[in-house]
């Protein structure tokens, strides 16, 4: 099954589905209607219970995202009424908020708003050739999550240093400091590895999953004692459904399990 619009593809493959960003003209930096796009591609993924994970990806190979359209920022600025348009921290928050795993699959240029999506995602996979950086310092801007979500990914110095030079860092070196979580020859090479994740990932009850992915989010901000209870809370609530009965029953059985998220 596959739509495609002016600025976002949405495929779903299996239990996967695809979100390719496509304005490779732009190098996908994100005007209204793209990030109008995203938000309605994982909202529309995230109501599918046939979707287990989600692979963003930027079309065209020069870039993930560039980030923000500063050409359509400079002409709102100078407008005296702004064109209506969801807010960057709505568009962010939609990201972040997902239930559902995202794995973002790099190829070219992730910069600005286009790394601070990837951060927002669980699992990062790249291309040697991609790059990363924060370059809103240079420009008197400054970065939403990017701030505030670097510093819990990546060491406190690495991503200082990110921060406050603006200048990008290669995926070799992304992949060092565990930016991202695989570094590949090409874009073939970045889609396959993507796919696998997938994969795996499907193979997981997605009742559980999706707990493992809130339990985690939540629990990195607050002390141990406070984290437990929250993973005590997703517990409870497991413990009694059918999807966690059918997990043991399968392995005894020896046959693959059937999932029903319920």
């Amino acid at each position: 099954m596959t739509s495609t619009d002016e600025v976002m593809q949405y495929e779903k493959r299996d239990n996967t589905a695809w979100l390719t960003m496509n304005r490779p003209q732009a190098m996908n930096a994100f005007n209204t209607a793209l990030r109008n796009g995203l938000v309605e591609a994982i909202e529309r993924a995230t109501a599918d219970p046939d979707v287990l994970c989600i692979v963003l990806t930027g079309e065209g190979g020069r870039a993930f995202s560039a980030g923000a359209d500063l050409k359509e920022v400079a002409q709102r600025d100078a407008s005296k009424s702004a064109p209506p348009a969801r807010a960057a921290t709505s568009f962010f928050t939609t990201v972040a908020d997902c239930p559902k795993p995202i794995i973002a699959a790099i190829d070219g240029h992730c910069i600005a708003a286009g790394l601070e999506v990837a951060l927002l995602c669980d699992i990062r996979v790249a291309t040697e050739k991609s790059t990363f950086g924060l370059p809103e310092a240079r420009r008197s801007l400054m970065p939403d999550p990017g701030l505030t979500e670097l510093v819990r990914v990546i060491p406190f110095g690495e991503a200082m240093k990110i921060l406050l030079t603006a200048r990008p860092i290669t995926a070799q070196r992304a992949y060092d400091i565990g930016l991202i979580q695989a570094v590949v020859p090409d874009r073939d090479s970045v889609m396959a590895e993507a796919e696998e994740v997938a994969a795996d990932i499907a193979l997981g009850a997605p009742l559980a999953v999706e707990a493992y992915k809130q339990i985690a989010k939540a629990g990195r901000s607050m002390p141990p004692e406070q984290a437990a209870k929250v993973r005590a809370g997703y517990w409870a609530a497991l413990a009694d459904t059918e999807d966690r009965r059918e997990g043991p029953r399968a392995f005894a059985e020896k046959r693959p399990p059937v999932w029903k998220r319920r």
